[in-house]
């Protein structure tokens, strides 16, 4: 036998406990979502939590194709990019899926993001129009301008901005017709997979549609969300957590979505009482907020059915604390990345059948997936309870990065496995733990922070040889950026003069929390920088 093939057979696949389902890859996004439109029409779908508006799926389907047929109108062609710079509102829902209709693509953008990053993404997408507030033009005026590119504003409308109603009162009939290919991208969020700087994560309309589908469809509507559910959604729509795990899964199923602009403890508690939110999708920082909250008492929360975490991994003592907070809602942890489309792994304890739910566990892999195991040294599969690389191949892991086929090819193999950069193992019950990471990104609240970025931005000072950042742990945060510097000959820079160097340059998540001077910063032969050198130092205390 030759050797691949003798690797082939020993190679270990790990696949979901549930049997595998039908998935209608042959749908576009926007149709798989409203295939069920007859029976839901007049159902509530999106709830605003600002005003209490309610939309009806009738409501938003029709609304997104009179969207669509104005952004046809304000020539954004198939194949081209509309950016959502908002923050969580019906506008950004219905904009999304009026791009899918127009055979358009949506790449969603932090509104907190500095005026140089948001050019950035716009430039490198080739956004078309930006949609976004009109506290925020200031921010891309100049850049639209210098690169003609719309802006349609969802408020107030300064001059030279469309207003929003423009879109959304344009007739739908005047739409042509759209043949959409199911390998046809939709969504472009961007993210810095393992290392280096953010890329545009191409999404296609079969890849959407199978990670929704392997999260609510099949014979076991309880695995996730149903009809009757009222699903929070305070987690941002420009991140694919909420994209795709609330907003795309809440549709599918006909449930009903209520925004919240942003986290409030009071309002968000207040809410979950007034609306009887049954699903409650959270990150840690947020279950944190909750759990040391002496308000909860307060108000009734009996309605919560169930508290899903992701976007970053949830200790013991969190979980007991907010399962205290909710008695009556079962708590699970999923695991996801941006180019896996997000969901690799979800728990099913929420099913019909009793899965138990073990603390610290991420689940099982999704449906109609692979999974496997790899020593990062020898790219092996490991068999279970040995901890490797975590990688995962189906239909619903990104079609590549755009316009950068050397990263792609550097984490999408040739067998069409794409590479985590996560370190985990999978027990004796299928159920998947993450213990460590080969990613250098850090988390900071569920947001990425590619330490490159603010490596390249250290470096340009003129007062700075070199430097390096990973990123501490933080009770609050998750992982803060921490910067090790060498000075540059003669240079007295300051950690201050530092820190308000890199503050006016990004958004807050991305700030450098403490500053440590080096004589030089430890790297391999190959220049790449040693960051578990880094950390040894923080451990020790203060580096020297």
């Amino acid at each position: 036998m030759a050797p691949e093939a003798l690797q082939q057979v020993e190679e270990t696949i790990f696949r979901s406990k549930l049997p595998d389902i039908y998935i209608p890859k042959h749908l576009p996004l926007h149709s798989y979502c409203f295939e069920n439109l007859p029976q839901v029409s007049s159902r509530p779908c999106l709830i605003n939590g600002g005003t209490g508006e309610v939309y009806t799926y009738a409501d938003v389907e029709l609304t997104a194709r009179r969207i669509a047929s104005g952004i046809n109108k304000v020539r954004v062609n198939q194949g081209e990019v509309i950016m959502l710079l908002l923050h969580n509102c019906p506008e950004f829902v219905l904009a999304f899926l009026g791009a899918s209709f127009r055979g358009a693509i949506a790449t969603g953008a932090n509104p907190f993001f500095t005026p140089a990053e948001i050019s950035k993404q716009a430039k490198a997408s080739k956004a078309k129009i930006i949609i976004t507030q009109g506290c925020y033009v200031d921010k891309v005026k100049d850049f639209a301008e210098e690169n003609n590119v719309k802006l349609v504003c969802i408020d107030s409308a300064p001059d030279g901005c469309l207003h929003f109603s423009e879109l959304s009162n344009s007739d739908e009939n005047d739409l042509p017709d759209v043949e959409i290919n199911v390998d046809d991208v939709v969504a472009l969020p961007y993210s810095s997979g393992t290392t280096g700087l953010p890329k545009g994560v191409m999404l296609t309309h079969k890849g959407l549609v199978t990670s929704v589908a392997q999260q609510v469809d099949g014979e076991n509507p309880n695995l996730y969300f149903h009809n009757k559910d009222v699903i929070l959604c305070v987690l941002p729509l420009f991140h694919i957590y909420a994209l795709n795990s609330i907003m795309l899964c809440g549709f599918r199923v006909g449930a009903a979505i209520l925004i919240m602009q942003k986290f409030e403890i009071g309002k968000l508690l207040g809410l979950i009482q007034k609306h009887k939110v049954t699903i409650a999708p959270m990150v840690p920082p947020i279950v944190l907020a909750i759990a040391k909250s002496t308000d909860t008492d307060k108000y009734d929360l009996s309605s919560v059915r169930m508290m899903k975490s992701g976007a970053a991994p949830l200790g013991k003592e969190l979980e007991d604390a907010v399962r205290a907070k909710f008695p009556g809602a079962k708590l699970g942890q999923g695991y996801g990345m941006t180019e896996a489309g997000p969901v690799l792994a979800m728990c099913l304890g929420f099913a019909k059948e009793p899965f138990e739910v073990k603390s610290g566990a991420c689940g099982t892999v999704v449906r109609n997936a692979e999974m496997k195991i790899v020593d990062p040294d020898t790219g092996a599969s490991l068999p279970r309870n040995q901890p490797g690389e975590i990688c995962i191949r189906g239909d619903q892991i990104m079609k590549g990065y755009l316009n950068d086929p050397e990263a792609t090819a550097g984490t999408i193999d040739k067998e069409g496995w794409l590479h985590t950069g996560d370190i985990g193992y999978i027990d004796d019950d299928d159920e998947l733990f993450i213990v460590d990471r080969l990613k250098e990104i850090i988390k900071y609240k569920g947001f990425q922070v590619a330490p490159a970025e603010l490596e390249a931005m250290l470096i340009a000072h003129p007062n700075i040889h070199d430097a390096a950042v990973i990123g501490l742990k933080d009770e609050a945060a998750g992982e803060v950026p921490v910067a090790f510097v060498v000075r540059s000959n003669g240079s007295q820079i300051t950690e201050d003069e530092i820190k308000q160097y890199i503050s006016k340059q990004v958004v807050f998540y991305k700030r450098i929390g403490r500053v440590f001077f080096l004589d030089v910063i430890p790297k391999a032969p190959s220049g790449k920088i040693l960051r578990k050198d880094l950390r040894a130092k923080l451990a020790t205390g203060v580096p020297n």
